[in-house]
């Protein structure tokens, strides 16, 4: 429990650091003035003034923020150094480097990843890598490192040859030989039909080949991994709103509890899994919906076309409109969490 609980503030401090920090940066290079700088909410922790800026850690590392002056005309006394005083690029620039940081933060994770563990590649051959516990495989006594020989007779020499025939065979009993070092042994399962692969399935994985890659070849596969992993984030909100796919939203709980089980493979495991999870605040945040910097972006692209800003009033009532948004996500991002965790659906 103080592992998920460690893991988790880690985490979640290391990726508002970042998004916040591509804020924070911006604003200060457009010339605007930050009146604090904070990594989570509530009452102060810890606060430290340099210059015009105050830097703080607060109680609740669940977020953070800056204080650009500004940010509401009615309430700037920053004169030109405040928000909404600077042009419309520059403040266009200041919404999207949160959301760019933690776009580019993954491919630094990546290649470092890269560089220290090496490369894992699928090996083509019928070697198990995972098995997943309470699994077909599991049950039937399969381990990591077992290589299968046959299957129900028919010869396996690749592991494309296992998947073929196990979803050929379907949900009947299999006869499955296989050597684990030099022990020839047997046993019978019986694959279990996945929902969501739509394809019968014994719950393991092929396993791997690490290879250890250039300087250049490394930051060559952060970039491919950092785009893929984009694509398929997209694709799947694509599923989602057209409705091929259900909207199976993880919460602070889920996220929480996923960090915890991860954290026990070790360091290198908890950065790949911070990795996804900048990528997915990134693009989250990036949503055309108000209080978000998607929704922020997309009011200054209004003003753009409209030649002037938004009314107070009207900024105000999309503000609430977001906040309100969110709040329903969360409550139903935090309802799925409850139900995974406690009930098991």
């Amino acid at each position: 429990m103080l592992t998920t609980v460690l893991a988790s503030i880690l985490v979640f401090a290391f990726l508002v650091l970042i998004h916040e920090f591509g804020h924070f940066i911006l604003a200060k290079s457009t010339g605007m003035r930050v009146d604090e700088f904070a990594i989570g909410f509530g009452p102060r922790l810890v606060s430290y003034k340099y210059g015009e800026t105050v830097y703080s850690i607060r109680i609740v590392p669940l977020g953070g923020f800056n204080d650009i002056a500004g940010m509401d005309p009615e309430e700037n006394d920053a004169g030109d150094r405040g928000y909404c005083e600077k042009p419309l690029l520059s403040r266009i620039v200041v919404i999207l480097a949160g959301p760019f940081m933690n776009l580019l933060l993954p491919v630094f994770i990546f290649f470092m990843l890269f560089m220290c563990v090496g490369i894992s590649t699928p090996s083509t051959l019928p070697e198990i890598g995972d098995v997943m516990p309470d699994k077909p495989a599991a049950v039937a006594g399969l381990q990591s490192g077992d290589v299968i020989d046959r299957i129900n007779g028919i010869d396996v020499k690749t592991w494309n040859d296992l998947t073929d025939i196990i979803v050929a065979e379907g949900n009947t009993p299999m006869n499955v030989e296989y050597h684990r070092g030099d022990e020839h042994l047997s046993t019978t399962l019986v694959p279990a039909y996945d929902k969501s692969a739509q394809k019968p399935m014994i719950g393991i994985t092929n396993a791997t080949e690490l290879r250890q890659p250039g300087l250049i070849e490394a930051i060559g596969y952060a970039f491919y991994k950092t785009g893929f992993v984009i694509y398929k984030m997209l694709e799947g909100l694509v599923l989602i709103f057209n409705g091929s796919a259900a909207a199976d939203l993880a919460g602070p709980l889920g996220v929480v509890k996923m960090t915890g089980e991860v954290a026990k493979f070790g360091f290198a495991a908890l950065m790949n899994f911070a990795a996804f999870l900048s990528l997915n605040l990134g693009i989250v945040n990036l949503l055309p919906i108000p209080a978000l910097d998607g929704g922020h972006f997309a009011t200054l692209l209004l003003e753009g076309l409209r030649g002037k800003p938004l009314s107070p009033k009207a900024f105000r009532y999309t503000q609430m409109v977001g906040i309100s948004l969110l709040v329903l996500i969360m409550l139903f991002a935090t309802k799925n969490d409850i139900m995974r965790i406690f009930f098991g659906s």
